[in-house]
């Protein structure tokens, strides 16, 4: 892994966008975070799509953005947790998870932010709650992940309505508290393992209503293994809550 040192001291928000094959995608997606004001942090896996050099050129322009590069394809758990702790060791407050694809508005950041602050844990970008909603999708994507968050809600006894959120920040004192190191979800499933142990440790989960809209470019990269693998973290973590 790379990255270039700090050129000024941080914001308060750092915004973490984990990119692979985003080229079509990433610069209009930091450009609308850096207008709010807001730390951006890219971590590549080594995008053949030339996302990687993009990345390098929006940090070269801008101090506000900084690039993490990393060798090969690792996951998207491992990616958000290479930033926390950059993102820890320089002194941000608040971090914040988002898309790379423009899936997540940036006009829903500031509320998510918000949330998080006033409530000392976690906020979800939520897309089932009132006011929350999804656009573009077919009925099928919709079903599943309208099912797999039932699941986790009836296996790991949350009552949170989106567990499987990507949209998301987190307190600087949740993330110093939850164990890194100890999050064993590389995939998608880190999100409901992140939702599980901040409710295990006592942290307010609290959800903010979003508008997520389907990527217009590129793919997505949610894969049947990464669904299967997701049911498996909460069997896993179920299992896990049982035994204590």
């Amino acid at each position: 892994m790379s990255i270039a040192p700090r050129k000024t001291q941080p914001t308060e928000v750092l915004v973490v966008l984990p990119t692979y094959n985003e080229h079509e995608n990433v610069e209009r997606v930091v450009g609308a975070v850096r207008k709010l004001g807001h730390d951006v942090m890219i971590v590549d896996d080594s995008s053949p799509d030339g996302t990687g050099e993009i990345a390098n050129q929006l940090a070269a322009a801008d101090s506000g953005v900084r690039v993490l590069h990393r060798p090969s394809k690792l996951g998207l758990g491992s990616a958000y947790k290479d930033a926390f702790r950059l993102g820890l060791e320089d002194g941000s407050q608040l971090f914040v998870e988002m898309d790379a694809d423009g899936s997540h508005r940036p006009q829903d950041l500031q509320p998510i932010v918000d949330a998080a602050r006033k409530s000392g844990g976690l906020a979800l970008g939520s897309r089932y709650i009132p006011g929350g909603s999804i656009e573009g999708w077919p009925k099928r994507r919709w079903l599943l992940s309208w099912g797999a968050n039932i699941y986790c809600r009836l296996l790991l006894q949350v009552p949170t309505r989106d567990t499987t959120s990507g949209y998301r920040c987190y307190t600087r004192d949740l993330l110093a508290h939850i164990g890194l190191d100890e999050v064993r979800s590389q995939g998608y499933s880190f999100q409901i393992e992140m939702v599980y142990r901040a409710r295990r440790l006592g942290y307010k989960v609290v959800e903010v209503p979003i508008k997520f809209e389907d990527r217009v470019a590129g793919a997505s990269k949610v894969s049947e293994n990464e669904v299967r693998r997701a049911l498996m973290t909460v069997l896993r973590l179920s299992l896990g809550r049982w035994r204590r």
